[in-house]
This record gives C-alpha cells, sequence and structure tokens, in this order.
C-alpha cells in the first residue's frame, strides 16, 4: 500500500480556479466541497452531500483551508490520523463567479467579496455539478455554518445526484477503495481532537465575551 505524504500546497492553473468534491466515509460519511483561491482550497464539509434540486438547502460547514495539492487526494487516511477513513474525489472540474468578468484574477476577486459577505455565487463546470450555485452564510448557528443550494438553470433537477456514486478519478466506489490494497495512504500532520484555528479563535472570543459579562455583573 502506498503512503502518501501530506500535500504542501502546489501550483495552482494561471488561467482556470479549479474546484473539488471528495466524498469522504470517516467517523460520518459526509462530502467535502472545495473552491481554489488564492493558491489553497477553501472547504466545507458537507454533511447531506451537494444536491442539484434548488429545493434542497444543503448544510455546509466552514472548515479550515486544505492545501491545493489535496484536490487529487484519492485513498485512505489510517486510524489514529485527523479524518481517519476512505476519501474519492466524488467530483471535480473548474469554476468561476457568475461576474461578467475575464481572467481568474478578476472572477477570484468577486469570489473573495463573496466569501466576505457570506454570499458566494458561482459556476461549477464538474462532470457531475454543473451551472449555479450559491454558499450562504447562516444568520444564526455561528458564522461557519452555511447554506449550499443549487439555482435554477438549465442543469437543475430533482434527481439526486448522490447516487452517481463512482470517483470521476478512479471510477470506484468508497467501499471498493477501503477494500483496496493499492489504495494511496495520507497520514495527517493533525491529531483527532485537535482543534484547528477557526475553532480557537472562537473559543479566544467566547471568552472574552464570558470575562466582560462578569465583570459588568460584579
Amino acid at each position: 500500500m502506498e503512503k502518501t505524504p501530506e500535500p504542501q500546497g502546489g501550483r495552482a492553473s494561471r488561467t482556470k480556479l479549479h474546484f473539488v468534491v471528495q466524498k469522504h466515509a470517516a467517523s460520518r460519511l459526509h462530502y467535502d466541497f472545495r473552491l481554489e483561491m488564492e493558491g489553497t482550497l477553501k472547504s466545507w464539509a458537507v454533511p447531506k452531500g451537494p444536491s442539484v434540486n434548488p429545493a434542497d438547502k444543503r448544510l455546509a460547514i466552514l472548515v479550515e483551508d486544505h492545501p491545493y495539492d489535496y484536490k487529487d487526494f484519492e485513498g485512505t487516511i489510517p486510524a489514529g490520523n485527523y479524518g481517519a477513513g476512505t476519501v474519492i474525489v466524488w467530483d471535480q472540474g473548474t469554476y468561476e463567479s457568475v461576474g461578467n468578468v475575464k481572467g481568474k484574477a478578476a472572477h477570484t476577486e468577486i469570489l473573495l467579496e463573496g466569501f466576505r459577505k457570506g454570499a458566494l455565487k458561482f459556476r461549477l463546470r464538474g462532470q457531475k455539478l454543473k451551472g449555479e450555485f450559491v454558499l450562504v452564510r447562516t444568520a444564526s448557528g455561528g458564522r461557519n455554518n452555511w447554506l449550499l443550494i443549487k439555482h435554477r438553470d438549465e442543469f437543475a433537477s430533482s434527481n439526486d445526484i448522490l447516487m452517481e456514486e463512482e470517483s470521476v478519478l478512479s471510477g470506484k466506489t468508497v467501499e471498493a477503495l477501503r477494500d483496496d490494497p493499492q489504495a494511496k495512504r495520507w497520514k495527517s500532520s493533525r491529531t483527532p481532537g485537535r482543534k484547528s484555528a477557526t475553532a480557537k479563535r472562537g473559543a479566544r472570543k467566547k471568552s472574552v465575551r464570558a470575562s466582560k459579562s462578569a465583570r459588568d455583573k460584579g
């Protein structure tokens, strides 16, 4: 079984923005939705997976950025590592903002502004996911909770896209790759239970608010 070290960044395309959706059979099955921005992958964990039905509003939890090279990883993360389980590349392709602009830099600027404002609109050109989508930050549940929603266009459908279970790279399902002795292995530099920088910032903010509240009451 091939052992793959943790990706350390990598060189992105000069002309195209890339996205990937990885199906991740960890302690709980979920889909990792990743968008390239500024050389890294902005990442959301989508418990129920993406949908092409505009009526569906799928919870997407913002997690820490991942290295650009991770978009191509497919294999197993051994027990004892952060995110232990099996990963397949469920979909991948290029994407852009819905703005009427040209060039990677111009699209990136619009996307970053949408990310900061909590309304990220984009157009996917994947093998499974196509057309316009939006990620919207929710008003409740913390700043890390977003909704992934398909816009109504020619690619919208009531069909369950998740029934297309195979990897777009290997053609294998999560179950088949899990049992494959030749599957790559990825060792995380993080340990289970280790808090991300985002979680740590949130904990510090809660601590500051609690201390201020105690002083006010005193």
